[in-house]
């Protein structure tokens, strides 16, 4: 099934797409359905089910659902403003702005850190009453993933959205190429095609433009803010001093092969630091692996491309091929580190960055596929064990391999035959096989591998 760019690439609040973006849209939702009724309403309380229970604290679940009752948007979240202090102090949130009823996160919150509701491991649930403590609604959410939700009853009466009205629809890389090859045309072609069907030429290109420049702003800030991240690991942001060390090399002229290498790791590391600051971010395909996209983008800008020769269309090019790949991932596996482990959110990075790159350095479909298997292919089995249920460790040098990982994907794609073993339809389904095979303690719950060892 075709995704659109606006889907994959989604602008949202940090630092976790499935534990902040998704339970924002649900909260945000629900209010929206309460509708007049919002009126009658004298008490909200949400229940957080299996990984949004045990890691929603420190990945900002909490707060991203108060955004999302008072009726905000990330996209339109103002983040200069102190909502949360507000309503610690005021003991109260605006329901929508359109009702102020009593709130604490300490009584409105209920995190049910033992139960695993069986049809995905972010579960949530919102029960509105009224002042005699009658429910007026009550609805069951889903986070699936890149900040994508789904009602109860739409999972288990299996709707599925339906399928946007786009001249190319693909399920398989089989299929996108045998439509390339038909039509004559690139990835980039027939993504462009599709998006020029949902929204005008003009506001696929301006969205295009609009999430670059996010990406860029993130690096720009995350190299040059100093201090410490929130949460109780009290992690030291290295960014800003892996920039001030790069600078003296380069002012120095020195002499280091490996040099390029060290750039990528910084850009990264901005990026997720960003993210793990509550910043706001462009899921890629997800935020906890944010930081991938931009440090292979700024690669190419920087040093793949003669300054003579890049323009924006080879961010267009990358971003669009990258986008292709994704909806793969999406229609045959998941994007969920609750749901297979952070081979579903640093793997398909990886996978989408290398398959973009190698787009960009005048690949062609073969190079494109194989670039995309490599990249997935050496992070299977990944599992998603963040300390303290942070979006810190190992999720911030993570970004930064996985980067390295693809551009390196590129590289040896780029360089063979155009001969090779194994498809990209054949390590998705089995990323998605192994995923679900992993134990749950592995898959964002903070219950297992370095979160469980680790002791920050």
């Amino acid at each position: 099934m075709y995704y659109s760019l606006s889907e994959i690439f989604a602008i949202g609040i940090g630092p976790s797409s499935s534990h902040t973006v998704g339970p924002m849209k649900a909260a945000k939702r629900f209010v929206d359905n309460l509708a007049e009724q919002i009126n009658r309403v004298s008490d909200i309380k949400v229940y957080l089910y299996g990984s949004l229970a045990l890691t929603g604290v420190g990945h900002g679940t909490l707060n991203a659902i108060v955004y999302g009752l008072m009726g905000y948007e990330a996209d339109k979240l103002d983040l200069t403003q102190n909502y949360i202090e507000q309503i610690n102090k005021t003991k109260s949130i605006n329901l929508r702005q359109a009702k102020i009823i009593a709130f604490s996160f300490d009584d409105n919150f209920i995190l049910e850190k033992q139960t695993f509701l069986k049809e995905h491991p972010n579960g949530m649930k919102f029960v509105a009453t009224d002042p005699q403590g009658k429910t007026i609604l009550e609805e069951t959410y889903f986070s699936v993933g890149g900040g994508s939700i789904a009602r109860i009853d739409e999972i288990e009466n299996k709707i599925e959205r339906a399928p946007l009205n786009v001249p190319f629809q693909f399920s398989s890389f089989a299929e996108l190429r045998q439509i390339c090859e038909k039509m004559n045309m690139s990835i980039r072609d027939i993504v462009l095609a599709n998006e020029n069907t949902i929204y005008s030429s003009a506001d696929t290109k301006a969205y295009i433009q609009k999430i670059v420049r996010i990406m860029q702003e993130n690096i720009d800030k995350g190299i040059t803010t100093e201090g410490t991240l929130p949460g109780s690991i009290r992690l030291l942001r290295r960014a800003p001093g892996m920039h001030q060390s790069l600078q003296k090399r380069f002012e120095n002229n020195f002499d280091d092969a490996l040099y390029i290498i060290d750039w990528v790791n910084l850009w990264a590391f901005a990026v997720a630091e960003e993210n793990a600051a509550g910043g706001k971010i462009v899921t890629a395909p997800t935020m906890g692996s944010a930081g991938i996209m931009p440090a292979v983008m700024r690669y190419y800008q920087r040093f793949a491309h003669k300054k003579a020769y890049y323009d924006e269309e080879a961010d267009i090019t990358f971003l669009t091929t990258a986008a292709a790949i994704c909806c793969l991932y999406r229609s045959n596996a998941s994007i969920s580190g609750a749901e297979v482990g952070c081979q579903g959110e640093v793997g398909v990075a990886c996978s989408m960055a290398a398959a973009g790159l190698t787009a960009v350095m005048g690949g062609n479909i073969n190079q494109i596929e194989n670039a995309a298997e490599i990249g997935m292919e050496h992070n299977l089995g990944l599992t998603c064990d963040p300390i303290n249920g942070l979006v810190q460790i190992p999720c911030i040098e993570r970004n930064a391999m996985a980067a390295i990982k693809a551009v390196n994907a590129s590289r040896l794609a780029m360089r063979g035959s155009g001969q090779y073993k194994v498809s990209l339809d054949s390590i998705i389904k089995t990323m998605y096989e192994t995923g679900l095979s992993l134990q749950s303690d592995y898959k964002e719950t903070s219950l297992g591998g370095l979160a469980k060892n680790v002791i920050c």
